[in-house]
């Protein structure tokens, strides 16, 4: 259950002062890494992955998995509410993009060919999270 009740918003100029150029990217212009390069895609470290921009929890290791795609990839977020799936139409695909409920930072998308128990990967960009160890 979402505990918070408030949206994060930020001017233009506040998040690129708050984010590197590359989380900027992602996040607010829902950019994509390159495969393979984000942090901790392949980490088997224990913990909670927050949001880069407002550090909402997100995600948990323990629904961390190596899918090959070379981006973290979960199996469901932390909470239901944690995230937003918005229909995307770019690049002339429809796919599920998924967004911070706090802040409508894009994370990246989410498809229907994960694993049991849920059968999702929510596949995401490294540099939109943070990680936390236990």
């Amino acid at each position: 259950m979402n505990t918070r009740t408030f949206k994060v918003v930020k001017t233009d100029a506040e998040w690129r002062e708050q984010l590197t150029p590359e989380q900027y990217q992602i996040t607010r212009n829902h950019g994509t890494e390159r495969a393979f390069s984000s942090p901790n895609f392949d980490s088997k470290l224990k913990g909670l992955y927050k949001c880069v921009c407002c550090d909402r929890p997100l995600y948990r290791s323990e629904n961390k998995y190596e899918s090959g795609t070379g981006w973290p990839s979960f199996t469901s977020p932390v909470e239901p509410d944690a995230v937003i799936a918005v229909e995307d139409r770019s690049y002339g695909m429809l796919r599920t993009e998924i967004k911070c409920a706090d802040c409508d930072a894009h994370l990246g998308h989410v498809f229907p060919d994960g694993p049991p128990p849920t059968g999702l990967r929510y596949c995401m960009n490294g540099n939109a999270l943070v990680f936390d160890q236990d």
